[in-house]
């Protein structure tokens, strides 16, 4: 019971340290979605929708990695590493959270406000998150946790919002009987989250002193622009 009681508490001080931080950006989408809260258990099946993606990324990610393999880049060029943060890591990990997202949301009857759309586009995000956090955390320590905290988490909090943006006016257009624009708003989110995630991505993998300016500037950008967005679409959002 000694060495139990220590392991434990350490355990669990990993796994909050990891997850905290996504939970507290689900309370912030949560309560700001003012008109009608969606029932809790399709926001908890939202992040294990999440969770579900991560998984089918690490797979699709690892195909990725070895098809990039087979070319003639080498591995330490930055074309390499922005081929890999667009073509391999984001494209596939937006790709899986739209399609895990759509498969368990678009013909909720939950699904019935504009805003409903980065609700639910947060949640299978921040899921992802959690799930990518703890892979962090229990690989490289808790002096990981709090870089994370203030960067990864609010990032893929971010590329959800752009997409849930898209993802809302998508919903409205399928219920006005327009199909063709229903398409061009899905598209638009999915490679509108490609490019903020590649872009993101591709400064924080190349690390030199001009990628390490933009990360931070762009960063920063996104807090403000993301942030905005949320209180905007809350503030006008609008029936199904």
């Amino acid at each position: 019971m000694f060495f139990i009681l220590p392991s434990f508490t350490i355990l669990l001080i990993y796994v909050l340290a990891a997850v905290l931080p996504a939970v507290y950006l689900m309370r912030y989408i949560y309560n700001m979605d003012t008109y009608e809260k969606e029932p809790a258990d399709l926001l908890i099946s939202l992040v294990f929708m999440g969770v579900l993606a991560a998984l089918a990324s690490i797979v699709l990610e690892m195909a990725g990695q070895f098809l990039l393999s087979l070319t003639k880049i080498s591995s330490s060029s930055p074309v390499y590493t922005i081929i890999t943060a667009f073509l391999v890591v984001a494209v596939v990990e937006e790709g899986m959270k739209f399609l895990f997202l759509y498969l368990r949301s678009w013909r909720d009857p939950n699904f019935n406000y504009r805003f409903d759309g980065i609700v639910y586009s947060a949640f299978v995000s921040l899921g992802f998150a959690a799930f990518e956090n703890i892979k962090y955390v229990f690989g490289y320590g808790l002096s990981v946790a709090f870089p994370r905290a203030i960067l990864a988490i609010p990032g893929h909090l971010g590329f959800a919002v752009v997409f849930g943006f898209f993802y809302g006016r998508a919903k409205l257009a399928e219920d006005m009987g327009r199909p063709g624009k229903k398409a061009a708003n899905l598209i638009a989110g999915y490679l509108a989250a490609v490019c903020l995630h590649g872009f993101y991505d591709s400064c924080a993998m190349i690390g030199n002193v001009l990628s390490t300016v933009l990360f931070v500037a762009f960063v920063i950008f996104m807090y403000f622009f993301v942030f905005r967005l949320v209180r905007k679409e809350a503030g006008t959002d609008a029936p199904i």
